[in-house]
């Protein structure tokens, strides 16, 4: 027998489990109504999904440094053979890559729940019977839409900003792929610099992102 505890247990499952098959099958329309029926609206999914996309950066930047440093190690530690050095910078280069794809994958889901929920907010100003009304919620509706125009800016230039980074670490793991030697270790000591340069403005940029990010939760959440 079952008790009330565990229906709602698998109950709770079952409609997380519905909802995520709806995400996975690409059936945002779909997605978004049934959390409607469970009293999650669309403003309340764009607010988590700004927060998710806030926290895939914070990781990233974590994650890039930490690379970075990786990479610098290589240089560092003349004493390590080069097949251990080549590990180093490859398990790097992964681990940013994977990071990156994570961030991309938020800000399209930022977008994608935007979007419906913009169209939607646009749709129902004709139902007003209240001109006082529609006019202010058309006000807040242009603020809002100001507010996550800039936002979403920021988040895409985070995205391009990765893209060199990515690039850097990639060659550098190629080259000291089919060139184990000591050569190559100089090449990338070589190189350093200007990866550095553009982890550090990556950063920034990232910083930027989260706390716009924290500044448009708040706003929502106000």
């Amino acid at each position: 027998m079952f008790t009330e505890t565990t229906q709602a247990s698998v109950f709770t499952r079952l409609t997380g489990l519905f909802c995520l098959m709806l995400v996975l099958s690409g059936c945002s329309s779909m997605y978004y109504s049934t959390m409607e029926k469970f009293g999650v609206e669309k403003r309340d999914i764009l607010v988590d999904r700004v927060g998710d996309a806030r926290d895939s950066q914070s990781d990233a930047r974590e994650t890039f440094r930490s690379s970075l440093e990786q990479f610098q190690s290589v240089v560092d530690t003349p004493d390590t053979t080069l097949q251990e050095k080549y590990n180093v910078i490859s398990d790097a280069y992964d681990d940013s890559l994977k990071s990156a794809n994570k961030v991309r994958d938020r800000i399209e889901a930022v977008e994608d729940v935007s979007e419906a929920l913009f169209d939607e907010w646009e749709d129902e100003l004709d139902l007003y019977e209240s001109a006082s009304l529609r006019n202010t919620s058309k006000r807040r509706l242009d603020e809002t839409r100001k507010l996550y125009s800039s936002l979403i800016t920021r988040m895409h230039q985070v995205e391009k900003r990765m893209d060199p980074v990515l690039e850097a670490f990639e060659d550098q793991v190629l080259f000291l792929k089919h060139n184990l030697n000591a050569q190559a270790i100089g090449s990338l000591e070589d190189e350093l610099g200007q990866i550095r340069q553009d982890v550090d403005s990556l950063v920034r940029d990232m910083e930027a992102s989260i706390a716009e990010s924290e500044s448009f939760i708040q706003r929502f959440r106000e």
